[in-house]
């Protein structure tokens, strides 16, 4: 038989080449182009609506080694982006645990809010003599306009637990306590108890938040602070994340992530607020760094803090001058605009996210700013007449 010419050669290699990339188109890339007409016509960003082409199958010349196949590269990360667009937190399959929600106003409900956005499921821990009321509100629709997701639904919570943070054990509660009406129908409220009910019912969670706070004598300047009321302040505030960390960290996954929230007076002087809250908040951040350290070697998880801007949430109106705070930072932040409570929930879950898998230790300010500056521009002393 007489062997094939060299232009008949090319021509059968051309053919079988053209063959190949119609198999490709059919079995790879069609479906794939579909699936963005799909989403096109719902509605969503596609690749068509970013403007880029449709991924195809094309021909080429490989030097002298003949024709190929070659599969654009953005058409293998169409395959991904035919479901999802863009860099986005995705949570879901994540449990959440947050301590320190009572109403749907505060940091601690954001956060809540944000995270079930990014497909988390969220259990509370809500101060007891809150609890009834926080349940009954909840029950007769009372938070449905603030539990409205972006998908329409509202959001939901796996499990509400009794909690006071102020005590570890039930051995560490006084008669007065045990025995007050308002505690009066729960039990196992202690932080041991809750982190040990909350390994029976979830199991392991992913995601840790301490939203409280509390100082009996706030109004009281430091030099007028009783002994007790300072150490109470820091029982509450920063000792109750501590406890926290100690007792939920052997019930959390590795690479789980931890938050608190802090405020600018751990390193600031802001006169008013008192009953040493400012030494609490101190303590707080100083424990984070600590804690990033120990909890992220034993149990290979993320702690950080956010150091929020003035809100007027009913906690924050126990301090008897939020509204002129809220003022201040208006006329003296470099970007002028009232804080709101979501942005504060927004940068949670980000650093709550595997987005943010390297970021440890850290104090996140969320304060428009205001951190940042060192003169207060509405200042009288920087009048001229």
């Amino acid at each position: 038989t007489t062997r094939p010419s060299m232009s008949m050669k090319m021509m059968l290699q051309k053919q079988a080449t053209v063959a190949r990339a119609g198999a490709v188109d059919r079995m790879v890339l069609a479906p794939v182009r579909a699936a963005i007409q799909q989403r096109s016509a719902r509605g969503q960003q596609s690749y068509f609506t970013a403007g880029a082409k449709a991924p195809s199958a094309r021909i080429s010349r490989a030097g002298s080694r003949g024709l190929s196949v070659k599969v654009d590269a953005q058409a293998v990360a169409t395959v991904a982006a035919a479901e999802a667009t863009g860099l986005k937190i995705d949570l879901r399959g994540k449990k959440a645990f947050i301590a320190g929600v009572a109403d749907d106003q505060g940091f601690g409900w954001a956060i809540a809010k944000a995270l079930a956005e990014a497909g988390a499921e969220i259990s509370l821990g809500v101060w007891v003599p809150a609890l009834n009321i926080f349940e009954t509100s909840l029950k007769r629709g009372k938070f449905d306009e603030n539990r409205k997701l972006s998908n329409g639904k509202l959001m939901e919570f796996s499990h509400i637990y009794p909690m006071d943070a102020v005590f570890d054990t039930l051995a560490d509660v006084p008669e007065d306590v045990a025995s007050n009406k308002r505690y009066a129908g729960n039990s196992g409220w202690t932080v041991s108890e809750v982190a040990d009910k909350v390994g029976k019912d979830i199991g392991k969670i992913d995601i840790l938040v301490h939203s409280l706070a509390n100082g009996p004598e706030v109004q009281k300047p430091l030099l007028e602070t009783s002994r007790k009321g300072y150490l109470a302040a820091l029982s509450a505030s920063s000792y109750s994340f501590v406890s926290m960390v100690q007792r939920f960290g052997p019930h959390m996954n590795a690479g789980g992530s931890v938050i608190t929230l802090t405020y600018l007076a751990s390193n600031r002087i802001i006169p008013g607020y008192g009953g040493g809250m400012s030494s609490a908040k101190a303590a707080l951040e100083s424990d984070t760094r600590v804690l990033a350290y120990e909890a992220g070697r034993k149990y290979h998880i993320r702690v950080n803090t956010i150091s929020a801007g003035p809100l007027g949430s009913r906690a924050a109106k126990a301090i008897g001058f939020i509204d002129d705070m809220i003022k201040y930072s208006y006329e003296n932040a470099p970007i002028q605009k009232e804080l709101h409570a979501i942005e504060v929930g927004n940068c949670a879950a980000f650093l709550l996210s595997p987005l943010a898998s390297a970021v440890t230790g850290h104090v996140m300010y969320v304060d428009n700013g205001l951190n940042a500056m060192g003169l207060a521009i509405d200042s009288k002393a920087l009048d001229r007449e």
